[in-house]
């Protein structure tokens, strides 16, 4: 259930006409141990966090449906995840597979494709101690089997370590459908230099069309977290991807296990500023497509659907 205190969008007054879909929101289970990150992350993060929690939060909030997304680079992280699966809410899973062994990585994805649910590949690549890991030919070799079955690649915290890699990877690999997480971390409390840095990469990314993005992620220490703090970011964002290729993610609990309500209302007001279609898009339609949920959240369309369909 929702924590004492926690705050609720205005969003959850009523549900909406289309389907509003969260595309990033994580689980963790302390009790299977792992999840090592957590012992230098904010005390509020470090206890585990279930599915009935989760699902309560996104019904208040008036959000359908959410895709899960890895939280640490393990098998056992993503079984966990599939598992929670049985929650009518999940309607997708992004999971790890080892991509630095493209036989491994091809064993996994043999496993995990069995899982209807199962629709993207992630990895920790700003806590890989490998800079170039982007460049890599072996996670290259590993990342054309992820787009020959019809997956998204999350890249997650790409700036300043991998943001730049993103439009050579995309150029490599043009059937990759590529999602940068966070906006690739805008450094909203550096310098006006360190911030241009930032747009210039995310632009140049942004130029491949099988490159979208999610906008979440987006509360940085000592920054305000409101519309207008997050306008030029969002500005940004929308001017190189248009609202076709940008997603909502709640990043919950990692944005604040009592502030999903805030998070939600935020990005929920910047899209409203596109109009009904837009919004809609941003807010849950764009998820459904670029991920290619089903209506129910149990499979995924054919090869030859994903073939047809535009990353437009």
């Amino acid at each position: 259930m929702p924590s004492e205190g926690q705050s609720i969008s205005p969003a959850g007054e009523g549900r909406h006409p289309a389907q509003r879909i969260d595309s990033h929101l994580h689980l963790w289970d302390l009790t299977s141990g792992g999840y090592s990150w957590l012992l230098q992350a904010a005390s509020e993060l470090r206890r585990s966090f279930l599915p009935e929690e989760a699902g309560a939060l996104l019904d208040i909030g008036g959000i359908d449906g959410a895709i899960l997304v890895q939280a640490e680079d393990s098998t056992r992280d993503t079984a966990f995840m599939l598992a929670a699966a049985r929650h009518a809410f999940v309607r997708g899973v992004v999971g790890w597979v080892q991509l630095d062994s493209p036989a491994d990585a091809a064993g996994q994805l043999a496993g995990w494709l069995r899982e209807p649910v199962f629709v993207g590949v992630r990895h920790l690549v700003h806590d890989d101690p490998r800079p170039d890991f982007l460049r890599l030919p072996e996670v290259r070799a590993s990342l054309s089997l992820v787009a020959e079955a019809g997956l998204t690649f999350d890249i997650p915290d790409a700036y300043p370590g991998h943001l730049d890699q993103v439009a050579g990877l995309a150029a490599a690999l043009p059937d990759l459908r590529i999602v940068v997480d966070h906006l690739g971390k805008p450094p909203r409390n550096a310098g006006k230099a360190e911030f241009l840095r930032w747009e210039r990469q995310l632009r140049e990314a942004a130029d491949y069309p099988n490159v979208s993005a999610k906008v979440s992620g987006l509360r940085v220490e000592g920054t305000g977290y409101t519309t207008e703090a997050l306008r030029r970011t969002w500005d940004i964002a929308l001017d190189a991807f248009g609202p076709r290729r940008l997603l909502y993610g709640g990043d919950w609990p990692v944005s604040g296990p009592k502030q999903y309500g805030e998070t939600l209302s935020v990005i929920d007001s910047l899209a409203a500023g596109l109009g009904p279609g837009g919004h809609a898009a941003v807010m849950g339609g764009n998820a459904e497509r670029i991920y290619r949920l089903t209506a129910a959240g149990t499979g995924r369309e054919t090869a030859d659907d994903m073939k047809a369909g535009s990353y437009e």
